[in-house]
């Protein structure tokens, strides 16, 4: 099965130099389990653009669906063979980044 890991932040690449060291030998670990799809830091919210054309609506708004301080910063998608296998991951992913995750499974 495949997950998204979703990395919550309160700002953009905010990681500091012992986390990246951290988040390097965590995405290495990924690869070498076997676990590894991609992983991508994002841009922050303030250059969000949320688009509605269900409808032919048109809405097209400058600004993020979340209203929140915190907001994604980055995701991985990992391989995992079970939900338990999965939460580990995103457990030790938490760990490596210094920050809050969440995890969900792709359909």
């Amino acid at each position: 099965m495949r997950y998204v890991i979703f990395v919550i932040d309160d700002a953009t690449a905010s990681a500091s130099g012992d986390e990246i060291e951290a988040i390097d030998a965590f995405n290495d670990d990924l690869r070498a389990g076997g676990h590894w799809i991609l992983a991508v830091g994002i841009a922050g919210p303030g250059s969000a653009t949320l688009i509605d054309d269900r409808a032919g609506r048109g809405s097209i708004a400058k600004r993020s669906l979340f209203d929140g301080p915190d907001a994604y910063s980055g995701f991985w998608l990992v391989e995992a063979p079970s939900d338990a296998v999965a939460l580990e991951l995103a457990t030790r992913g938490s760990r490596a980044c210094n920050r809050r995750v969440e995890l969900r499974p792709l359909l």
